[in-house]
C-alpha cells in the first residue's frame, strides 16, 4: 500500500518485499476496492474471509460414495479410486474426486457420506520390519545357488515377460502360511495354499505344480530370499527349467514387487491372523480379484489382461 502510495511499479514494490512482481500484481487485482484502490487493512480482511474454514465439501453425491465404498471393500486405496475416476469421467469433474478427498472423508467426522468404519480398509496392519542378527545357516544352504547379481539385466527393466518373484505369508504363530509369486512385467500374482507344513519339499511341489503349465517363455526365472522354505531350489529349477535366484540376506526390497504385492495382499490375510482358514477356493478368489484390480503401473490395465496378452496366439 505504501508503495502504491508512492506511485511505485509493481516490480519496484516486490523487490522491497523480497517477492515476484507478478505475486503483487496479483495480489492488487485480488484484494483492491472497488474503486481500484488498494488499503492494506481492508485487503487482509478481504483474504482471511476468502480462505475461512469449512469449505463447501466435495464428497456428497451418493452414488459417487457407494462406488467408492464398493471398490475400497475389494481393497482399492484412494489414490487407485481417485485415478480410476479420472480416467473414466475425463470430462465430468463432479464424477472425479481427489484421494486427499477421500481421505478426508475418512479420517474427519460428519465429511461426506461414506460408512463410518469404511476407513479400516485403509489399514494394512503392517509392523516395522526387524533385523535379525541370528545365524541360521542361510549362507551356507545356499552357498552353491544362483546369488541375484548374477540375474539376467533383461529382469531390471521389465520389457522381457517371465521372470518371478516370490515369498511366504506367515500366519500368527506359525499357523498356516501362503505362498506368493508375481510376475514382474504383468504383475500377475499366483497364491499357493500352504495350510499345514511350508517346508522346501511342499513348497517346492506347490510352486511345480502352480507354473508348470506355464509356457517357457513366461517362466524364465524365479527371484526369493533365502528363507528355508526354498530348500528344494534344485528341484525347482530342474521341473520348470528356470533358475532361482536368490537375494543378499535382509535386502527385501531386492523382490520389490513382491513385497507390495503382499503388502496389498494383507487387506484379505490380515498380519498375526490364522491363515490356516483360508481354503483353495477363498485364495483363488483372492487371487482373480487382485489380478483384475487396475493397476497405475500398467496405466490402469489389469494383470490378468496383461498375461492374457501374453498367451495369445498373436502374443
Amino acid at each position: 500500500m505504501r508503495g502504491l502510495d508512492q506511485g511505485l511499479s509493481y516490480a519496484a514494490i516486490a523487490r522491497r518485499v523480497g517477492r515476484d512482481k507478478a505475486v503483487v500484481w496479483r495480489e492488487v487485482r485480488r484484494n483492491r476496492n472497488s474503486d481500484g484502490d488498494y488499503h492494506a487493512g481492508m485487503a487482509h480482511s478481504r483474504a482471511v474471509e476468502r480462505a475461512r474454514r469449512p469449505k463447501v465439501f466435495k464428497l456428497l453425491d451418493p452414488k459417487l460414495c457407494a462406488a467408492i465404498s464398493e471398490w475400497m471393500d475389494q481393497g482399492w486405496s484412494p489414490k487407485l479410486i481417485a485415478e480410476v475416476l479420472a480416467k473414466t469421467y475425463p470430462d465430468d469433474k463432479l464424477r472425479r474426486v481427489s484421494h486427499e478427498t477421500i481421505y478426508q472423508c475418512l479420517y474427519v467426522q460428519t465429511r461426506g457420506n461414506l460408512r463410518a468404519d469404511l476407513h479400516r480398509c485403509l489399514s494394512t496392519r503392517r509392523s516395522a520390519r526387524k533385523q535379525r542378527d541370528r545365524s541360521d545357516g542361510r549362507g551356507k544352504r545356499y552357498s552353491e545357488a544362483f546369488t541375484i547379481s548374477q540375474r539376467p539385466a533383461e529382469v531390471e527393466d521389465r520389457a522381457v515377460p517371465g521372470h518371478w518373484e516370490g515369498d511366504l505369508i506367515m500366519g500368527a504363530a506359525g499357523c498356516g502360511a501362503i505362498g506368493t509369486l508375481v510376475e514382474r512385467s504383468t504383475r500377475f500374482t499366483i497364491l499357493l495354499h500352504l495350510p499345514g507344513r511350508h517346508d522346501a519339499e511342499t513348497v517346492a511341489a506347490a510352486m511345480i505344480e502352480a507354473m508348470k503349465d506355464l509356457p517357457a517363455h513366461l517362466r524364465r526365472t524365479i527371484t526369493w530370499d533365502r528363507g528355508s522354505e526354498m530348500g528344494g531350489y534344485r528341484d525347482i529349477q530342474m521341473q520348470l527349467n528356470a533358475p532361482v535366484y536368490f537375494c543378499d540376506p535382509h535386502a527385501p526390497w531386492q523382490r520389490g514387487t513382491n513385497e507390495n504385492t503382499n503388502r496389498l495382499l494383507r487387506f484379505w490375510f490380515a498380519k498375526g491372523s490364522d491363515l490356516r482358514v483360508h481354503s483353495k477356493a477363498d485364495l483363488q478368489r483372492v487371487q482373480d480379484m487382485l489380478n483384475k484390480r487396475p493397476r497405475p503401473t500398467l496405466n490402469l490395465d489389469t494383470p490378468a489382461d496383461q498375461l492374457n496378452a501374453l498367451l495369445s496366439p498373436a502374443a
